[in-house]
């Protein structure tokens, strides 16, 4: 059976018929206080689907929201804790292995459901679902990591990034809903927060967002596209973020439309509470005011190791611009900032975090998640100084020299995954980027974006001319990254489609590459 067929066996009609005796008496999790009565004539609270993620070897997280009419202040609930039933089965029949519970789901957070689910064996699918004032969810369908001591045939995963709702649909999503894979990895820009008419087949709801309302409204209108559902029920998400789910180039508590500090902190504070309540991660991770730890780590078996990397929250404003000010822009190499040690893109607490898990790691694979290209990507101009952008990570080198010096130090097959520049790249990393005498210490696979706009084929030509450790890069289509990593091998291939992604458009391999075990660097399959 095909999963597409799978996850729409079974129906809420049939689901509702055996409401009834699914579930006996249970404590609710979630915060304290006893739930209101279930208000009658609300409509159906999950429009906004399910979804599961931070897949362990014991352990998942499920979600949803509850929100009939989404886009209304409440989303259309009155503001009082109402009681969800959750069950988590073996079987899509939900007759084997059952696991049920209630959670409280609070106005203060949107009603938004993050059950995690413990005790779970590892390493094999399990299907799950909400029940609410008579009404039952879809199904959805997760899995569980292998156990660590697992000696593991295979990882596979979809990389996926920067998916703007106005600027395309997501063909991609359907794809990546009806194929078999271990995971999704969403590296960044789940959301949009402005918008460019010249650029539009479909509208965002409302203006650019400023309060929870706004964002919680924004991540509505993403969640309402029935394909973007689709993969959220098909499969677990691991997710970081970058700018896009607050603002634009943001870099740390600095604003580049110009809002002073308190003013973007209370902004970001709204953006990360609406980014929690809308995606399946622990309840643990709920944010405090504008904080909110994101980075993180994985291990699939005994084959593979995930970072998960923030690089946003705790990053040094961007090089040469206005004196406080963030926001990317193309400047020169003659920059002097450049050389401050001191700026940083992960923040120093969590550059030790990950060089301290690289050199512990056991694990054969280490896969480095996070939301940009590493590799150079700046212009030659005759005569002058190279050209680079401030945002990406040429505008923090001696940040990128400390992390491949790390990555040198673990040893191991590794390999980096980006995305935000909305191309699909494979490039070899170099301990010294830009210079063809320092050894190869890594690999490098960037996703395309799901629909947003990529750079013009001219200044794509350029970049790729003037960075010769770009095997591949490719701006004018969209898609995602399809990687297989096996004890031999790690196989990536670029999924695309043309810009702009079409409702029905099927995707095609635009290229595929290898990174082979014991050897860094990639190779054309």
């Amino acid at each position: 059976m095909d999963r597409r067929t799978l996850l729409h066996r079974l129906g809420r009609q049939a689901a509702a018929l055996a409401l009834a005796q699914l579930f006996g008496p249970a404590r609710a999790q979630g915060a304290q206080g006893a739930p209101a009565r279930w208000p009658a004539g609300v409509g159906d609270p999950f429009t906004l689907g399910v979804a599961s993620g931070m897949p362990r070897p014991d352990s998942v997280v499920i979600w949803t929201r509850l929100a009939p009419r989404p886009h209304e202040s409440g989303g259309g609930l009155p503001p009082v804790p109402l009681a969800v039933r959750w069950e988590l089965a073996e079987d899509e029949r939900f007759s084997v292995g059952v696991r049920r519970g209630e959670f409280l789901a609070r106005p203060e957070h949107a009603h938004a459901v993050h059950v995690e689910v413990k005790g779970l064996a590892s390493g094999r699918a399990w299907f799950y679902r909400f029940i609410a004032g008579g009404a039952v969810s879809a199904v959805g369908r997760t899995r569980t990591a292998p156990a660590e001591d697992e000696p593991v045939a295979r990882l596979r995963l979809a990389l996926a990034s920067c998916q703007h709702y106005e600027q395309g649909w997501y063909a991609a999503h359907r794809e990546i809903a009806a194929r078999e894979l271990d995971v999704v990895l969403f590296v960044g820009d789940y959301i949009y927060e402005s918008s460019n008419p010249r650029h539009q087949v479909r509208q965002h709801e409302g203006p650019v967002p400023q309060t929870l309302e706004a964002y919680r409204a924004r991540h509505a209108t993403y969640k309402l596209d029935a394909d973007l559902r689709a993969a959220h029920a098909a499969h677990p998400w691991i997710l970081t973020w970058d700018d896009h789910e607050v603002e634009n180039d943001y870099a740390g508590d600095a604003s580049p439309s110009g809002l002073d500090t308190a003013a973007f902190l209370r902004r970001r504070a709204a953006a990360y509470q609406a980014w929690f309540e809308h995606l399946p991660v622990s309840p643990a991770m709920a944010p405090n005011g504008p904080a909110m730890r994101i980075h993180d780590r994985y291990r699939w078996g005994r084959l593979a190791e995930l970072w998960t990397l923030d690089g946003r929250q705790y990053r040094s404003v961007q090089a040469c611009g206005d004196e406080g000010a963030a926001g990317g822009r193309s400047i020169s190499t003659d920059c002097a900032e450049l050389a401050d040690p001191a700026r940083t893109v992960f923040g120093a607490a969590q550059e030790r975090w990950l060089a301290e898990g690289l050199a512990q790691s056991t694990r054969p694979w280490k896969l480095l998640a996070q939301g940009s290209q590493l590799s150079p990507a700046g212009v030659a101009v005759p005569g002058l100084a190279r050209r680079i952008y401030s945002d990406g990570w040429d505008g923090y080198p001696l940040a990128r020299e400390r992390l491949l010096d790390a990555i040198a130090a673990a040893g191991g097959d590794t390999i980096v995954l980006g995305g935000d520049v909305h191309r699909h790249v494979a490039a070899q990393l170099r301990r010294r980027p830009d210079d063809p005498r320092s050894p190869i210490v890594a690999a490098e696979f960037v996703t395309s974006s799901i629909t947003s706009r990529g750079i013009a084929e001219p200044l794509m030509a350029a970049i790729r001319a003037s960075n010769p450790d770009l095997l591949h890069a490719r701006s004018d289509e969209r898609g995602y990254t399809f990687l297989e990593v096996t004890p031999q091998a790690a196989h990536a291939d670029f999924r695309a489609t043309p810009y702009p992604a079409q409702p029905g458009a099927a995707l095609y391999s635009q290229a595929r590459f290898s990174v082979a075990a014991g050897q860094p660097g990639v190779v054309r399959d």
